[in-house]
């Protein structure tokens, strides 16, 4: 029977494999364009580029969430209760203590961001701890520690950073054709070769974006069944879960940017699709299926 360790792991494994299609993807748009203008070396500025992005948003993911959603620094003494919480749950997580921040906003939501466990972050809104009991905020705390211990901002920094850099080498590849230039096309295999990647080249920032969504919702349920394993205690976080979602009202500074990095959809219940296609578009699995999966973990950890 899959316990919530083997599970933890395939979750890992299937990331690193999605992480490993994007790095054949940017490959695979850079050789061809470089095929198609007769510019080898543009295959090497194109991986070397989006490798510096990647360090680049990695050193500074928690300057930049923090700025887009209008978080400040926690009050030690205003907030001595959030503060509490997350120190004592860092300790047993073997972690250091993360700076806390507070957003100003009426709907429940959280997230962690940072380069690594020394550089972290953990942000609350005003609406979370007013609504949420002290188990239910420790539930909510710990995903966002879990986050934060199981390297999941590097992995997903690097996977919003490559499906932009995807989109906007494929948008200029097709400015490009569609102004003239490139190879010869009368020859029909090469005729053909360029019809395959001018397909590829229009389909891959949609796959990028799968991708890239498909690794946040995977990183959600480790998150959700390592912070049940850090309290010993899933239904809280279950019942943080349900009430969360239940707010209809989306976060005031939503962005599709940062979404990925809340623990609900802060655009609140009514983008909580659960229709395969809104599901397949979505940066968070359905609600129902991470309390189900929490459920499931009664008497195992």
């Amino acid at each position: 029977m899959a316990s919530l360790y083997t599970q933890q792991g395939k979750n890992i494994r299937k990331t690193w494999l999605l992480m490993t299609a994007f790095f054949l993807m940017v490959i695979a748009i850079g050789y061809f364009i470089a095929w198609y203008l007769q510019e080898p070396g543009l295959l090497y500025v194109a991986v070397a580029f989006s490798v510096m992005m990647n360090i680049t948003a990695y050193w500074f993911s928690d300057k930049i969430a923090l700025a887009a959603t209008g978080a400040k620094e926690a009050d030690p003494n205003e907030f001595r209760e959030l503060h509490r919480i997350v120190e004592n749950l860092a300790i047993t997580a073997g972690l250091p203590k993360p700076r806390v921040y507070v957003i100003n906003d009426p709907a429940p939501n959280a997230f962690a961001a940072g380069r690594n466990p020394e550089h972290a972050v953990v942000s609350v809104t005003t609406g979370l701890l007013s609504i949420l009991d002290r188990s239910e905020l420790e539930g909510v705390i710990a995903h966002e520690l879990s986050h934060i211990g199981n390297r999941d901002i590097l992995v997903m920094t690097v996977a919003v950073v490559l499906a932009g850099f995807i989109s906007v080498i494929a948008d200029l590849f097709l400015r490009m054709t569609f102004w003239g230039g490139g190879r010869d096309r009368d020859n029909k295999g090469n005729a053909l070769i360029m019809i395959l990647g001018l397909v590829g080249v229009i389909l891959a920032p949609i796959a990028a974006q799968l991708i890239q969504l498909a690794i946040s919702r995977k990183r959600e349920f480790l998150a959700d069944a390592s912070g049940a394993l850090l309290t010993r205690y899933p239904d809280a976080l279950a019942s943080a879960l349900q009430k969360i979602s239940s707010y209809d009202a989306p976060m005031q500074r939503a962005s599709h940017a940062t979404a990925h990095l809340f623990i609900s959809n802060p655009f609140g219940a009514g983008a909580q699709g659960g229709k395969f296609i809104a599901k397949l578009f979505s940066t968070h699995p359905p609600v129902g299926e991470r309390v189900t999966a929490l459920m499931g973990m009664r008497g195992k950890v």
